[in-house]
């Protein structure tokens, strides 16, 4: 029975990041809360909670920095209908068009669903007493 609870507990870590949908930062906060109120029951809540809170601190950190660049193609697209004007945008002269917002938006939504699939596969790994290591994770919490 205990094996039972520390596996659903283990889940429920896991499965927490998707707090996040539901308010600012909740990705990191809530596995951040569970894992501070379960790791001291045992070492295997423990490993799950560090890596469940860095890989959602990661995948924000991935998140922020594709989102700062995506900032120089809406301006630069923005801009570009001052045709007349000579401004320089840092070597970005507004080709691409629409494909270039497009093309950031499709990045940033094949990582969402990147970030989805890998929480509920480390969340079934968890329930079934196994664990499960985030591609890509920095460590941040050792």
């Amino acid at each position: 029975m205990q094996h039972n609870n520390q596996n659903t507990n283990a889940f429920l870590i896991h499965i927490s990041a998707f707090a996040g949908y539901l308010f600012p930062l909740g990705s990191i906060i809530t596995p951040l809360i569970l894992w501070q109120t379960l790791k001291e029951r045992s070492t295997f809540l423990d490993e799950h909670g560090k890596e469940a809170v860095n890989f959602n601190i990661s995948y924000s950190l991935y998140i922020f920095i594709l989102g700062l660049s995506f900032i120089p193609f809406f301006f630069g697209r923005i801009f570009n209908g001052f045709d007349g004007i000579d401004i320089d945008f840092g070597g970005y002269h507004g080709h691409g068009g629409l494909f270039g917002i497009f093309g950031f938006a499709s990045v940033v939504s094949i990582v969402a669903l990147i970030k989805v699939a890998l929480i509920i596969i480390a969340a079934m790994k968890a329930n079934k007493g196994e664990m499960y290591k985030y591609p890509l994770t920095i460590k941040f919490i050792k």
